[in-house]
């Protein structure tokens, strides 16, 4: 399991998507990328407010006017009723159902987006007088380069705000959260340190639990770091989002091999056992075999997920096949772990025992659950609304999850005193037939 956990790391640094584009766009305008899809997608962008602003520049005028360049804004939910077959709109008939258009014949270009009683989603296309005609010579003209800023109105009502409505208040989020996680290292690290370097049967537990808590960390500060500079200027630093998605999945994978570590013997090899010793962790060929399947499979998932994920800032939503199928998962892992975890409460006599085990299992089902009930809840919220409760819902049910672990292992009450009682039929500890035998 431990050359499995490093080979799926490693992996997931080598292969892992650039970082996408923020709200301030720069590109070219293509006559024949237009005419090819019946107008160019250059993006769009969640406006709210009476102030919200589209402001575009060009450098060759001369030829924005011969090819009568514009930009037409559809409001999403109108977009895809014309997408509708059945109803047989023509290019020209499409674009001129246009809510806003831009005549560009200017060098900058400014469109106020008012009069939005809530947050709305707008398509922003392109297209000139080739985009519906059949001539391909007339299209195959000189590109216009291009920037465009996609604002919303600040507190004040200026059009300064870069974050579009569904990514307002991540920034504030992220920094709160980095701001704890600072206070928590100050206060909890020294005592921290010292309970992992006794050792004793939760050593390599705290180790891997903390590895995952620093995954987390460096997440979070990563997407402050990108959300500092995304305010400022629309695009942000890539590289530090797509390192905040690495190492979210690194903290996934690691947790994952915790838990599954810790359960795997308890229901699976408790019926080899005698039930006198029925939560010993053995790594036997069978319970290997499905952590490591099970390890290798989000691993794909989560990956398959964030190259198929078109918004850079919605890694913890699900609008995919990958998305639902880590969904599914989620469910199957904490039902099983549940399952087996109840099995062994219900033979189990001991009131500690007990105590134990059912607050990690509250802390495992927690944590393998959350998604998907976040999932369903963010369906009675808005549109624009729905990525931002999944992703700080998680974040937050995550951050519990990993309390709740710690105060568990970290216990006098619950796991020091049962290993106490009898340390050899405790999960990751050194039984007396594998005392020479590493478990990780």
């Amino acid at each position: 399991m431990g050359v499995l956990r490093l080979l799926a790391v490693a992996f997931t640094c080598c292969w892992w998507p650039p970082g996408s584009q923020g709200k301030t766009l720069r590109g070219s305008f293509s006559s024949a990328a237009a005419r090819e899809a019946q107008g160019q997608s250059i993006g769009h962008f969640e406006f709210h407010g009476d102030h919200a602003l589209l402001c575009v520049r060009i450098n060759n005028i001369a030829v924005a006017v011969g090819k009568e360049a514009k930009l037409h804004l559809f409001q999403a939910q109108e977009w895809l009723k014309l997408q509708d077959i059945s109803h047989g709109y023509s290019c020209s008939e499409k674009l001129s159902k246009a809510q806003l258009t831009m005549t560009m014949n200017q060098t900058e270009h400014n469109l106020t987006v008012s009069q939005n009683p809530y947050p709305q989603t707008w398509n922003v296309f392109y297209a000139d007088k080739y985009t519906c005609i059949g001539d391909n010579e007339n299209s195959q003209v000189e590109d216009i380069p291009f920037e465009m800023m996609l604002l919303n109105p600040d507190a004040e009502g200026n059009p300064l705000d870069h974050f579009s409505a569904g990514e307002s208040g991540l920034h504030e989020f992220f920094f709160l959260l980095v701001l704890v996680y600072f206070v928590i290292a100050c206060i909890y690290a020294q005592s921290l340190w010292q309970a992992i370097n006794k050792g004793g049967p939760m050593h390599m537990i705290l180790k891997v639990l903390t590895t995952a808590l620093l995954l987390q960390a460096g997440s979070a500060l990563a997407n402050y770091i990108h959300f500092s500079s995304y305010s400022k200027d629309g695009i942000g630093v890539p590289f530090m989002g797509s390192l905040a998605e690495f190492f979210d999945i690194a903290s996934q994978i690691q947790m994952l091999y915790l838990l599954l570590s810790l359960c795997m013997g308890w229901t699976i090899v408790r019926m080899k056992k005698s039930q006198s010793r029925p939560l010993q962790w053995d790594s036997t060929p069978a319970s290997t075999g499905i952590a490591v399947f099970i390890v290798i499979t989000q691993s794909i998932l989560l990956l398959w997920e964030q190259f198929e994920e078109t918004s850079p800032h919605s890694y913890y939503s699900h609008h995919n096949l990958a998305g639902i199928l880590l969904i599914i998962l989620r469910i199957c892992l904490a039902l099983s772990l549940g399952y087996g975890l109840y099995q062994i409460t219900a033979v189990e006599r001991s009131t500690l025992k007990r105590e134990f085990y059912i607050t990690f299992a509250k802390g495992c089902i927690l944590w393998f659950l959350c998604h998907p009930i976040l999932a369903c809840i963010s369906i009675i919220f808005n549109d624009y609304q729905r990525d931002k409760v999944i992703t700080i819902g998680v974040i937050l049910c995550q951050s519990v999850a990993m309390v709740i672990l710690y105060r568990l292992f970290l216990s006098h009450s619950l796991y020091w005193e049962v290993s106490s009682l009898s340390s050899v039929t405790l999960p990751l500890t050194i039984s007396s037939a594998h005392k020479n035998r590493p478990h990780f």
